[in-house]
């Protein structure tokens, strides 16, 4: 009877371990505020669902000029790399040898 009720305890403290170490991400959601900046521009463009299909950084460079948003190539990469690392609301990928950018889900 003990060693049930050890046993039951060991296996919910392994699904709570597993749960925490293999468990989805969550993504962290863009919290409107001030668009400033490059970072501020992309998270703009994220807000009005540009990343909602693949985009490569020409396509990315030339929306965010259209809204007045300018800045050097260097200027927007930073931000954008920032933006799409691991629980970030973007996800880059290579292809076909060129990296894109897509909205993460």
């Amino acid at each position: 009877m003990k060693t049930q009720k050890g046993f039951n305890d060991i296996l919910v403290r392994l699904a709570k371990l597993e749960d925490a170490v293999f468990g989805q991400r969550k993504v962290k959601p863009i919290k409107p505020k001030e668009f400033a900046g490059a970072t501020g521009g992309l998270r703009f463009l994220i807000s009005k669902g540009f990343f909602d299909r693949k985009r490569n950084f020409a396509e990315i460079e030339s929306e965010l000029c259209k809204h007045n948003y300018h800045y050097s190539k260097q200027a927007i990469q930073t931000p954008l790399n920032n933006l799409s690392r691991a629980g970030c609301a973007l996800v880059g990928f290579k292809e076909m040898g060129k990296k894109v950018y897509a909205k993460r889900k």
